[in-house]
């Protein structure tokens, strides 16, 4: 007796009315509000870089690919994200 169409290797038929999950956002867009909270309330911050250098200062301006970092008595920074490990507010 021949199986019948569409079941011959065991495959399940697929229910039609689940939600395809979707996947969770490559970007929150948290990252531009944050700076300019920095920025509008002239927060002082240290910067660790991949280096494990630190720097501190005050970020005046931030874009797509960099921050520039100001600071008192030295000259300012222009700080490419791709070489920032992590920023933290100074205490």
């Amino acid at each position: 007796m021949p199986e019948p169409a569409g079941n011959r290797a065991g495959i399940k038929p697929q229910n039609k009315d689940k939600k395809a999950k979707s996947r969770p956002t490559e970007q929150t867009f948290e990252e531009p509000r944050y700076l300019k909270y920095l920025i509008e309330n002239d927060i002082p911050v240290c910067v660790r870089l991949e280096t494990n250098e630190d720097f501190c200062g005050t970020i005046e301006y931030y874009d797509s690919t960099f921050i520039r970092l100001t600071r008192e008595g030295e000259p300012n920074l222009f700080i490419f994200k791709h070489e920032i490990k992590y920023l933290y507010e100074k205490p």
